[in-house]
């Protein structure tokens, strides 16, 4: 697993496409997790790629968000039900959408001080 990029004050997502995100002023090119302790690369490149492995990082935190946004890619797409089934094993409500509208709310629940995370994958 790759290191966290240190989070201080709010995380706010500028800018997302072209294959990556601006956050705080950091440039991450792929997809990545953001949480309110920190941003790290993460590995899926499609949704196909994600599997209880690839969110291991939220299960182990689930206690300290209210919730994990998915950000599907292009369009929105439902995890299949055994990884939601795992979601709801670790007390984790996980919300899916495409990465933009997860972006969007993403900025929205920071703006409210919400503990959030996002998984999202680049589009």
């Amino acid at each position: 697993m790759q290191p966290m990029e240190p989070v201080t004050g709010r995380t706010v997502i500028t800018a997302y496409g072209d294959g990556g995100f601006r956050l705080g002023g950091h440039v991450f090119s792929g997809s990545v997790l953001v949480f309110p302790w920190g941003v790290q690369p993460w590995s899926p490149v499609t949704f196909d790629d994600l599997d209880r492995d690839a969110f291991q990082a939220a299960f182990e935190r689930a206690r300290e968000l209210d919730f994990l946004l998915v950000g599907t890619g292009e369009r929105q797409q439902f995890l299949p039900p055994a990884l939601a089934a795992h979601f709801r094993e670790a007390g984790l409500t996980v919300e899916v959408m495409a990465t933009g509208a997860a972006c969007r709310t993403f900025n929205a629940l920071q703006g409210e001080d919400r503990p959030v995370g996002a998984a999202l994958i680049a589009v």
